[in-house]
C-alpha cells in the first residue's frame, strides 16, 4: 500500500494465553506504517476472578479500544454457548460502530468463535490465527478451531501440516500462509523476566527443583473433571512433601474450570509448605519461569495440559509432563512427556524430568516444530497488502477429490 490511509486491523482477544500469543502480531501490526490496529478486549480478561489482564494488556503500552463482557458461568456447559450468542451480538455492535477494514482472531476459544461469526456476516475479512492445529484429547477446540477456519478469509498457520489440512478442508491455496508460530518470536528476542526477577517475585529456591502447574478442563469430559484434578494436586502434593516447589496456576474460564479453582483455592487453604497458587502469572513472568530451564544447574518442569507446554516449552529446554488427552493429536516436540490421570505416574514422570540425565539432554537439544521466524512481521505484512475485494470474501471450496465430470476417492 501506499497513498493509502492506513487500514484499521480489528484483533480481538479473550483470555489471557491467547494474548501472550498475539503479542507479537499487535506489536508488528502497530509498527507497520500502513495498519492501524484497534483492540477488542473480552472474556475473561475482565473478569477478577481470573487476574484481570485487561491491565496486562494496557501495560504493555497497548491501547484497548473496546471492552466486551461476555458473562461466563465457568462451571455449566450451558453458559458457553449462551456465551458465544451474547458474545457475538455484543461484539457485532462494536464492529457496527467501528467498521474496520479486518479482523484477526486466534485460534479456538468460544470468544473468538463469536467475534468470527460477528464479522464474517457482516462482510468483513476475518484473518485467523493458528488454525489447521489439532487436539483430539476430547476439548471442543478441534469443532471450534475448524468452524473458525471455515468462516474466515486468510489462514496464518504454525506448521505446515495444520496448513495442508486447511487446504484439506477445501480452502483455496492462495488463503493460507504458513508463518510459525508467533510467540516464539517474542521468546526469541527475550521478553521475559530474568532468574533474578522470577526468584524475587516467586520466592524459589533454584538450589531445589520447582514445577509450573497448569490444568485446564476438558469440554467433553466435563462430569470427570474433579475426579481429575483431584488426581494432579495430589501428585502436587506428594512432590512438595519431598521439598519440590509447586507454583499452581488458575485455569482458563471454560465450562467446569470452577470445579478446577475450587480445588486449587483448597490446597491453598492447607497452606502446606512449598506450594503457592496465582490466579495468572502473565506472559512476562510465565515465560520467564520457563527460561529457567535453559540454566542445566536448575531443575524446572512444566506439569497439566496447557497448550503451552507442548508449543512454548521446546524453545526453552524445558521438560513437560502432560497429562490426560486434551492436548492429544497436537504436533510436539521430544520433551514431552504423556501421563494419565494417576497422582502416581505423574509424580514419577516429574521426577523423571529432574533425574533423568539423558532426558534431560533431550530436553535441551530438542527441536521446535512450531518455529520459523518473523511470524507477526509477515502477518503485519501481508495484512497490509492483501487485496480487500469480492475475491476476498466470496469463498470458493477446492477439494482436490473434485473433478468437472464428478468425484472420485
Amino acid at each position: 500500500m501506499s497513498d493509502m490511509k492506513q487500514r484499521k486491523i480489528a484483533i480481538f482477544t479473550g483470555n489471557r494465553a491467547e494474548y501472550g500469543l498475539q503479542y507479537p502480531i499487535i506489536k508488528a501490526v502497530d509498527n507497520h506504517p500502513d495498519l492501524d490496529y484497534m483492540l477488542i478486549v473480552s472474556g475473561a480478561h475482565l473478569d477478577d476472578n481470573f487476574g484481570r489482564t485487561l491491565n496486562e494488556i494496557k501495560d504493555d503500552g497497548f491501547h484497548v479500544d473496546a471492552e466486551v463482557n461476555i458473562e461466563m458461568d465457568a462451571d455449566s456447559l450451558y453458559a458457553t454457548a449462551q456465551a458465544i450468542g451474547t458474545g457475538t451480538l455484543s461484539i457485532s455492535q462494536v464492529l457496527d460502530e467501528e467498521r474496520p477494514d479486518l479482523m484477526v482472531v486466534y485460534a479456538d476459544r468460544f470468544e473468538g468463535f463469536a467475534a468470527v461469526i460477528a464479522a464474517s456476516q457482516m462482510n468483513i475479512p476475518v484473518a485467523h490465527i493458528e488454525g489447521g492445529d489439532l487436539t483430539e484429547g476430547g476439548a471442543l477446540d478441534d469443532s471450534v478451531r475448524h468452524a473458525m477456519s471455515k468462516l474466515s478469509h486468510l489462514h496464518f498457520t504454525t506448521n505446515k501440516e495444520a496448513s495442508n489440512r486447511i487446504l484439506g478442508m477445501g480452502e483455496e491455496a492462495w488463503r493460507v500462509h504458513t508463518v510459525g508460530f508467533p510467540a516464539i518470536d517474542m521468546i526469541s528476542e527475550g521478553l521475559y523476566a530474568t532468574e533474578i526477577e522470577v526468584t524475587e517475585q516467586l520466592k524459589l529456591d533454584l538450589q531445589r527443583p520447582f514445577v509450573l502447574f497448569t490444568q485446564h478442563s476438558v469440554t467433553t469430559e466435563f462430569d470427570q473433571v474433579g475426579e481429575q484434578i483431584v488426581s494432579s494436586l495430589e501428585a502436587m502434593k506428594m512432590l512438595a512433601k519431598e521439598g519440590i516447589q509447586v507454583i499452581l496456576t488458575y485455569p482458563n474460564n471454560d465450562a467446569g474450570g470452577q470445579v478446577i479453582i475450587d480445588n486449587l483455592e483448597l490446597l491453598s487453604g492447607e497452606c502446606l509448605r512449598n506450594i503457592q497458587l496465582h490466579r495468572s502469572l502473565g506472559r512476562y513472568l510465565y515465560h520467564g519461569v520457563l527460561a529457567l530451564a535453559k540454566n542445566k544447574d536448575i531443575n524446572v518442569a512444566c506439569v497439566g495440559n496447557s497448550s503451552s507446554g507442548i508449543k512454548e516449552t521446546p524453545v526453552f529446554g524445558c521438560p513437560t509432563v502432560n497429562i490426560g488427552s486434551r492436548q492429544q493429536g497436537r504436533l510436539r516436540g521430544g520433551n514431552v512427556i504423556d501421563v494419565n490421570y494417576c497422582a502416581d505416574e505423574i509424580a514419577d514422570a516429574v521426577k523423571k524430568c529432574f533425574n533423568d540425565i539423558k532426558f534431560r539432554n533431550i530436553c535441551s537439544s530438542t527441536d521446535n516444530p512450531y518455529y520459523l521466524g518473523g511470524a507477526g512481521v509477515k502477518i503485519a505484512d501481508i495484512l497490509a497488502n492483501v487485496k480487500i475485494d469480492q475475491k476476498l470474501l466470496r469463498k470458493r471450496m477446492t477439494l482436490l477429490g473434485e473433478v468437472r465430470d464428478g468425484w472420485f476417492r
